[in-house]
């Protein structure tokens, strides 16, 4: 093949969807050495049997960005390329059966509002008029958005894969990459060969992208990165043609598990269905191309009945196709997007959970750019690769979790829901301690996590709802225990790095806002930030000896939080370790946490000795220690980090001394809604790469004055004397009834200018509380103050009241007595 380059810039790996939007959008950009190999043919991998379904509402407002600018560019690539498309807006419509599917979508329609979505809630009158073969038995509520669209997915890659060659991209099929060779953090090319082993080569390239789609896995492998996904079976069918069918909505009805298009007068019927059925655990066949899988008409049944019911014409018209097709699906049901943290040059774009169509416009493009610039072009962190754990590679693990995630596209969507499969991974050294005393967990990135403790004779179970959910007093007292008297609560899932070398101080001092010149045992909070000023992450360092520092991470960041001290590391000379699983961390907080410190320790707590913000090596019952005060709830506390030998022991000490003081032990819940009252930020939320840090108000954290240089200084400085162009606001409803989670929009002066970044309930403060920026550039504080707000909660404006200052305690004179 003596038309492909022996150099290029860039090689990616895989011709479906998604590798020919990232090909497409790369040449845009001007880059003319761009070279895209696919093993078989352009789309032979799941691009060419998927729905087409075009949605633009995603769950957050940058998925909900890339989603629309995907109907927005396949509206015009026909114009572009000449390649028939298919597009088409048709709308769609979700229709809800319970009434908690209806709070649900009707929070979606709130959402998509906030997020310049266009929406409309209908009545069943009006859905019968689009819908007329649709029966409305049991439908209770149902939304509609005019502007979602299906398309032909196989045209559409197509198409991509024209206006790249067009711009002199190289887009080359039945040419299989078999090895990518590499040198430290990088690689350096890739080996092919020919399908027909005609012939073979090897491509030299500054960065690989993984667009392996249900082979990305496989594809990381060999550059040495981590891509957790896992191919599923997927099924639909097709009816024979119905007479008189003319254009419809998309419909989707999540309750019966099924989704309903029609295509040339046929009816398409897929579905999502609660358990599925993980698909080639011991490898994807080399021939598989344009393959289908064996028909499972068993498994496809219970969806069909409901579909016969819900659509009687079905009931007439013939099968004319039975499909079964793979789909590669992750741990979370997010994409992968992004700069792998094993390598410094691959990047990757796979694992699309059947939404890979209405994804791969906006995927390609955000990568592209983040790949042309060096910087994200605004928070992907719903998607960023960097939020796989290494340990979700495993590949029983990936079976037994795809087995739920399909299912989870169209189940309920309830706050706190957690994850069933899959369980178990990663237990604190307390594990076996909190689950004696009823403890319920959830997990994050693997973590089990006390979530609130269960009374005796309660069932130790989540019973989701959009209301209040079953913990909901469980949580409002260990709530209390903090704020009047003392808790207790497992905080060893945070990420702990340790920074250690000659260079420590000056590397902290670069990588970090804040500044590290202190004394051993000083805590700082800050954030680490991109040349923009946004925040990459928001910990806090203790400097434990001249030559080394200890910094803590939340716990789903860690890796990405690592990985961006090592990528800026530069010519320092220190050594960044992960050191999560050495040490315990048990916090103890409240206004008596002193007291049972002093019954467990001869150490002195006092603020003469131990102030607010410092930390100290202690004995701890038999054992030792290290006290650190600082709190991420707004009372007196420390966090005690022990060695995971010493853990048990440490906790049967302070958990017996602190029954004398009535002290509860507390959850993560409680940990939430007492930062939320205090408007301390949760990073990934209410603060991104692309939220200003004077904006979030953390202005004071970064200190802007110090000598040495850090990454973002120019811009933080530059937002102090411009002033910033968003303020971060809490809310606090005016209702006590009503609950908020994230996402609610927020109405100023009864227009709609944001939303929230997140929420809970105060149980202090007596009602929902909520954090979220509002616009405010050229503003004083007090004009934004001077607005009247309401708050969106489920198509209902409740008025909320607004401050800068925390709601709680403004002055935090609680955590330095």
């Amino acid at each position: 093949m003596a038309d492909l380059p022996t150099k290029a810039r860039v090689v990616i790996i895989g011709g479906g969807v998604v590798g020919c939007s990232v090909a497409y959008h790369l040449t845009k950009l001007g880059w003319d050495d761009v070279v895209l190999l696919e093993r078989k043919q352009l789309t032979s991998g799941t691009t060419w049997h998927a729905a087409g379904l075009i949605a633009q509402l995603r769950a957050t407002a940058n998925m909900t960005k890339l989603a629309k600018y995907s109907q927005e560019l396949y509206g015009a690539l026909e114009e572009e390329t000449g390649v028939a498309t298919g597009f088409k807006r048709v709308g769609s419509i979700t229709v809800a059966l319970t009434e908690d599917r209806k709070e649900e979508i009707y929070r979606q329609a709130a959402m998509a509002r906030a997020f310049g979505v266009e929406v409309e809630e209908i009545s069943n009158e009006r859905v019968q008029e689009m819908y007329p073969h649709l029966n409305l038995e049991g439908v209770v509520g149902a939304v509609y958005l005019p502007l979602d669209g299906q398309g032909d997915p196989a045209n559409i890659a197509l198409a991509l894969a024209k206006g790249a060659r067009q711009r002199g991209g190289i887009v080359k099929e039945r040419v299989k990459v078999t090895e990518i060779a590499k040198d430290g953090r990088k690689v350096t090319g890739v080996d092919w060969v020919a399908d027909d082993g005609s012939a073979s080569g090897h491509i030299e390239c500054d960065m690989v992208v993984n667009c392996g789609g249900m082979w990305g896995h496989e594809v990381g492998r060999m550059a040495g990165v981590n891509v957790p996904l896992h191919a599923c079976e997927h099924f639909y069918i097709v009816s024979e043609p119905i007479e008189g069918l003319t254009q419809l909505p998309v419909l989707r009805v999540p309750d019966e598990c099924a989704y309903y298009k029609e295509d040339a007068g046929k009816m398409m019927l897929g579905a999502f269905e609660p358990e599925s059925k993980p698909w080639a655990m011991e490898g994807i066949p080399d021939s598989f191309e344009f393959d289908q899988l064996p028909e499972d008409f068993d498994h496809f049944e219970p969806i069909l009945e409901d579909a016969i019911n819900r659509m009687p014409m079905l009931a007439e018209a013939g099968i004319h196709t039975f499909f079964n097709g793979p789909e590669s699906f992750t741990p979370d049901d997010a994409y992968h997007l992004g700069l792998a943290p094993e390598m410094d040059n691959v990047w990757v774009a796979a694992g699309f959970n059947s939404i890979g169509i209405q994804s791969a416009g906006g995927a390609g493009m955000a990568l592209a750019e983040w790949m042309d610039t060096g910087q994200k072009p605004f928070d992907l962190g719903d998607v960023d690769i960097s939020r796989m754990q290494p340990f979700q590679g495993n590949k029983k693990y990936l079976f037994e979790r795809s087995k739920e995630t399909l299912g989870l596209l169209y189940a309920d969507h309830y706050p706190y829901r957690q994850k069933a499969t899959a369980r178990g991974v990663r237990r604190t050294p307390f594990h076996h301690h909190l689950k004696e005393q009823g403890a319920v967990f959830g997990e994050l990135a693997g973590w089990e996590r006390a979530n609130w403790f269960a009374k005796e004779g309660q069932e130790r179970e989540y019973q989701y709802t959009w209301k209040r959910q079953n913990w909901f007093e469980n949580s409002a007292e260990e709530h209390r225990a903090v704020r009047e008297n003392v808790g207790m609560y497992d905080m060893s899932s945070f990420g702990k790095i340790r920074v250690e070398g000659p260079d420590a101080e000056a590397f902290m001092n670069y990588i970090g806002g804040g500044d590290y010149t202190v004394a051993n045992g000083k805590i700082v909070y800050t954030q680490f930030l991109n040349n923009r000023g946004g925040i990459e992450a928001d910990v806090t360092v203790t400097r434990l000896t001249e030559t080394s520092y200890l910094v803590v991470t939340p716990a789903a960041t860690r890796l990405a939080d690592q990985t961006w001290m090592m990528r800026n590391k530069g010519n320092f000379n220190v050594v960044i370790t992960d050191v999560t699983p050495g040490e315990g961390v048990l916090a103890i907080m409240g206004p008596n946490a002193r007291k049972v410190l002093e019954a467990v320790s001869p150490a002195d707590f006092t603020n003469a000795t131990n102030p607010f913000g410092t930390a100290q090596e202690i004995e701890l019952g038999m054992g030792l220690a290290r006290a650190h005060r600082v709190t991420y709830v707004g009372e007196l506390g420390w966090e005690i980090y022990v060695s995971s030998d010493m853990a048990g022991h440490a906790f049967e000490t302070l958990f017996d001394a602190g029954q004398e003081f009535g002290m509860k032990l507390c959850g993560m819940h409680m940990m939430d809604s007492c930062r939320i009252e205090k408007g301390f930020r949760h990073f990934g939320h209410d603060i991104t790469c692309e939220d200003h840090v004077v904006d979030a108000g953390l202005g004071f954290a970064v200190k802007a004055t110090k000598e040495s240089d850090f990454i973002g200084k120019e811009a933080v400085i530059a937002r102090k004397e411009s002033g910033p162009k968003n303020r971060m606001l809490q809310f606090k409803l005016t209702d006590a009834e009503p609950l908020l989670f994230h996402n609610e929009p927020i109405l100023r002066n009864g227009e709609y200018v944001g939303y929230l970044s997140s929420g809970n309930y105060g149980h202090t403060l007596g009602a929902a509380v909520g954090m979220g920026y509002v616009p405010c550039e050229g503003e004083s504080a007090a004009d934004v103050l001077g607005s009247t707000y309401e708050i969106d909660v489920c198509g209902v404006k409740v008025k909320a009241e607004a401050s800068l200052k925390p709601m709680y305690d403004p002055k935090s004179e609680r955590v330095k007595v």
